[in-house]
């Protein structure tokens, strides 16, 4: 994947689609204490809403993500090495190249949001477990092939723990700050984080359609 993460079309769509949701947008600010069930374990799966050791809003994107990564992880279970490293063709990426690009990009809105860094701002340890994997294209196409699904899977998981300890420390009056410099426009913690669902729910299509063309 390219530096700027999303492709260009993909962009201008958000932009365009963003001033729709402008007259709606309160309805996502609306405290949610008061009206709403109360927090649930992140054990329950199938409950949307707050979750316990989280903020309500935060909480709530917290049951998102976790609704989204049984989703995506449930194609590939099973797989084996050579599936894994399956390519539709030339230009394809693989299903563990982009399981291991999913991990790279949450490990990017860690680093810009936990720790106010921006895109090239990467410490040598980042650069070196993540750059590869997250813009994807020949070199990772070479480099990233011969690894077992735990491989990825831990990459994941220590990934998402991290994500989850750090929530776990803010509110939802963070997760609702405005960064007016983003590029695609003024986007809240909240839309950023979403973005990270939202991305995994995008390759997940790609894991079923890979799958269904491996003989």
């Amino acid at each position: 994947m390219k530096k700027d993460i999303q492709p260009v079309d993909r962009r201008n769509f958000l932009k365009k689609s963003s001033l729709l949701a402008m007259g709606s947008g309160a309805l996502l600010t609306v405290p949610l204490n008061g009206y709403a069930q109360p927090a649930t374990s992140q054990d329950d799966i199938n409950i949307v809403g707050p979750k316990e050791g989280f903020s309500p809003q935060i909480g709530t994107l917290v049951s998102m993500m976790n609704w989204m990564r049984m989703v995506i992880l449930s194609p590939v279970r099973g797989m084996s090495v050579k599936e894994l490293d399956y390519l539709v063709d030339e230009k394809a990426n693989s299903i563990g190249a982009m399981l291991w690009h999913l991990a790279s990009t949450e490990r990017f809105y860690q680093i810009h949001t936990f720790e106010g860094r921006k895109w090239g701002d990467w410490e040598q340890a980042d650069k070196d477990n993540w750059a590869l994997a997250m813009q994807l294209g020949d070199k990772a196409r070479e480099a990233i092939k011969g690894n077992p699904l735990e491989f990825y899977m831990e990459k994941l998981d220590t990934v998402r723990e991290n994500t989850l300890k750090e929530f776990a420390k803010r509110d939802d009056d963070w997760l609702m700050a405005v960064d007016q410099d983003w590029y695609w426009g003024p986007t809240n913690n909240y839309c950023k984080w979403f973005h990270v669902c939202e991305h995994e729910s995008n390759h997940n299509g790609q894991f079923k359609f890979i799958k269904s063309r491996i003989a």
